[in-house]
């Protein structure tokens, strides 16, 4: 046999064991990756990143339709949350002889 050839095939002799365990080992990782999406509940992703089976059912229409109103509640409330506390720090920071003079004020509209 030519020295060469045998050179050749003593070469991937070597490496392909090694590509083969590197392939094993990432379509093993790939299997187990989608494997743990699917049973935790995960939308699988197709090559570019869209959504495989992208969920648009009734109930999850609903649901975000609640999200966005109990969101909208809280913002609001956080809001008035905010101002209020804005209004106890005015009160708690300010001079005492300024705020008596503030109530005396109020005092005097009614």
């Amino acid at each position: 046999m030519d020295p060469q050839l045998e050179q050749i095939l003593q070469f991937v002799g070597t490496i392909l064991p090694i590509v083969a365990t590197i392939v094993a080992i990432s379509v093993g990782g790939w299997v187990i990756t989608t494997w743990m999406r699917i049973k935790n509940g995960y939308p699988l992703d197709g090559g570019w990143g869209q959504a495989v089976y992208p969920k648009t059912d009734q109930e999850t229409v609903e649901r975000i339709k609640l999200l966005t109103g109990e969101n909208a509640q809280l913002r609001a409330e956080l809001g008035s949350l905010k101002d209020r506390m804005a209004t106890i720090e005015r009160i708690v920071t300010d001079e005492p002889s300024k705020l008596s003079h503030e109530i005396d004020q109020l005092k005097h509209v009614q």
